[in-house]
């Protein structure tokens, strides 16, 4: 990639520039989104000095379910701008707080979640009768640096997280040659950084397609990969990135079987055939971790593929999967 850049898309802007961070103070200044409340971890408060400094406040956002984390931010912000500076899970809590309040999101993302890019994304438990729109990212300061920080393993599963964006959006009812177009290069620009060795990797082209990815899944919305892996999070206690790693092979195979002409030029990105989906994408992955090994609850298996069942969007499937499809899916992910 040639390197930083500034998108203009439809009342929203994405900036990525390498020292997006330190800039940030700046370009939230400058195009009139302060004064500001941060919403943040630890972990990325202590990387970002200059923007604890420049918030009217700041508010830690632990380890949780979005809705309740966000139902707890939403009586504390009243500022009409929140910057969520960290991965999925504070960004989707800024933009869900949003949604009830009408304040602007900035996203400074830290992982390669895509959830700058989108407007999927829970909302506040309790408060769900109050929102008008679903809230995306006004402004989205991209630093590589940033988004590519995390340790070789969790940087591959949360890239893994941003491929499946661009895999699940490519054959359902709203696919679109925008939508198909952003993620074919957002897939190949990920696989391509990924088979880099790490201090050789370009950073800005793999945050590139993590941006790319999360537009074209929120343009051309999800099915079933993403299906599997939120209900999975959310009644097996999995991790997010891991999980998306762990099923993304299964589903993208199961997937390729079903739309062949739509994940051929997918399969092409990444540098594989139809075949060849499932080992490149466990290859890509770094051969992730099973789903038993981040501490999923298998226990509980039967009452997560019953929940995958009665989510309306497996309808966007080509051929919906059955108890049994989902079972068997499953099985070599554990």
């Amino acid at each position: 990639m040639d390197g930083d850049f500034v998108w203009e898309d439809a009342g929203r802007t994405v900036v990525l520039r390498r020292d997006g961070i330190e800039r940030a103070p700046a370009l939230i200044r400058e195009r009139d989104f302060a004064p500001f409340a941060l919403a943040s971890t630890s972990r990325a408060l202590a990387t970002a000095a200059d923007l604890v400094a420049a918030a009217d406040s700041v508010h830690e956002v632990a380890a949780g379910q979005v809705p309740d984390l966000a139902a707890t931010l939403l009586g504390e912000v009243d500022s009409g701008t929140i910057v969520a500076l960290g991965g999925g899970r504070v960004i989707d809590v800024a933009k869900s707080v949003a949604s009830v309040t009408g304040a602007r999101v900035v996203a400074i993302p830290t992982t390669m979640s895509g959830a700058e890019m989108s407007a999927n994304h829970r909302l506040p438990a309790g408060a769900e009768s109050r929102v008008e729109r679903r809230a995306r990212a006004e402004l989205v300061i991209a630093d590589p640096e940033a988004m590519t920080s995390q340790p070789e393993p969790q940087l591959r599963a949360s890239s893994m997280n941003a491929l499946a964006h661009g895999a699940d959006c490519l054959y359902t009812p709203l696919a679109n040659p925008v939508s198909e177009m952003a993620a074919l290069r957002g897939a190949e620009s990920i696989a391509g950084s990924l088979d880099q060795a790490p201090a050789e990797r370009d950073r800005s082209t793999l945050a590139l397609g993590s941006i790319l990815c999360g537009y074209a899944v929120d343009s051309a919305k999800f099915g079933l990969h993403h299906v599997i892996c939120q209900t999975l999070v959310r009644v097996c206690g999995s991790p997010h990135a891991e999980t998306n790693a762990a099923i993304l092979p299964r589903a993208g195979a199961f997937l390729a079987a079903q739309a062949p002409d739509a994940f051929a030029p997918f399969a092409a990105a990444i540098g594989a055939d139809l075949q060849g989906i499932e080992p490149r994408l466990l290859e890509l992955g770094g051969n992730p971790p099973g789903l038993a090994a981040v501490g999923a609850d298998r226990s509980r298996e039967v009452e997560a593929i019953e929940a995958m069942l009665e989510r309306p969007e497996l309808a966007r499937v080509p051929v919906p999967p059955s108890h049994e499809d989902l079972a068997e899916l499953l099985a070599p992910a554990w």
